[in-house]
C-alpha cells in the first residue's frame, strides 16, 4: 500500500475504516447508516453533508470489497496521471453528482407515485409516510467509482481488461457495456440498487472530462 498514490491510498484506509466503525459504534447504540448515509431530501433525516458521506459508507463487505477493488485497480492509474489535488476533485465530483441523480430520481418516484399519501403499505405493513421517507437511504462509493471507470475508459480505450478475470475487452466496450447494464436494470428496477446513481457518476465525470478537455 505505500506504493499507492496519496489519496487513493487515503480513500481505501478511510472507506475500510468507516465500514468497521459501522459494526463498532451500531453495538453503541449508535446507527451510522442513519447518520451519514444519503436520506431524500423531503425525509426528515436528510442533512446536506450526507452528500459526502454516504460515500464512505457501505451496506455488507461485497459491496465494499468491489468498490475498493475498483478504486485501487483504477484510481491508482488516474492519479498518477491527474496529480492528487485534480483526481480528488473529480472523486467528490463524481461522488456528490451521483448522489444528486439518486435524490432527482427518488423525487420523480415520490412525485408519481407517493405524493399526497400519509401511509406506504410495505409487504403488507402500513407505515407513515414520515418514517417510509426516511428508509429511503444511499450508501457506498459506487458513484465516484462509475465516473472513474468512465475516465479510465475514455483515457485508456483500447487497454485490455478482464470480465470475472477471463474474458477479454477493450476498456471503451467494458464501460459502455456497463452503462447500458446500470440503464437497463434503473429502468426495471429488478433490485435495490441505486443504477442511476452509477449513471449519475459517469454522467457528471465526462462533463467535468469535457470542461478540462477545453
Amino acid at each position: 500500500m505505500n506504493r499507492l498514490p496519496v489519496v487513493t491510498k487515503n480513500l481505501l484506509a478511510i472507506n475500510v475504516l468507516m465500514f468497521f466503525a459501522t459494526f463498532v459504534m451500531k453495538r453503541q447504540g449508535v446507527d451510522l447508516t442513519d447518520i451519514l448515509g444519503l436520506h431524500f431530501f423531503k425525509a426528515s433525516d436528510f442533512a446536506p453533508y450526507q452528500l459526502v458521506t454516504y460515500m464512505f459508507m457501505h451496506g455488507d463487505f461485497a459491496h465494499l470489497f468491489f468498490n475498493m477493488f475498483a478504486l485501487w485497480m483504477f484510481g491508482n492509474t488516474l492519479e498518477n496521471i491527474w496529480g492528487p489535488n485534480r483526481f480528488l476533485l473529480f472523486y467528490f465530483v463524481c461522488g456528490i453528482g451521483a448522489g444528486l441523480v439518486q435524490e432527482l430520481v427518488q423525487y420523480i418516484q415520490y412525485a408519481t407515485t407517493l405524493q399526497g399519501y400519509t401511509n406506504v403499505n410495505m409487504g403488507g405493513h402500513i407505515i407513515p409516510m414520515a418514517e417510509y421517507l426516511n428508509l429511503l437511504t444511499t450508501v457506498g462509493a459506487s458513484g465516484a467509482v462509475y465516473g472513474i471507470l468512465l475516465a479510465f475508459g475514455m483515457m485508456f480505450p483500447n487497454s485490455t481488461l478482464y470480465i470475472y478475470f477471463a474474458i477479454p475487452i477493450k476498456a471503451k466496450w467494458f464501460v459502455l457495456l456497463y452503462g447500458i447494464i446500470e440503464l437497463f436494470a434503473g429502468f426495471k428496477g429488478i433490485d435495490n440498487v441505486a443504477h442511476f446513481a452509477h449513471l449519475g457518476g459517469m454522467l457528471f465525470g465526462l462533463i467535468l472530462i469535457l470542461y478540462w478537455k477545453k
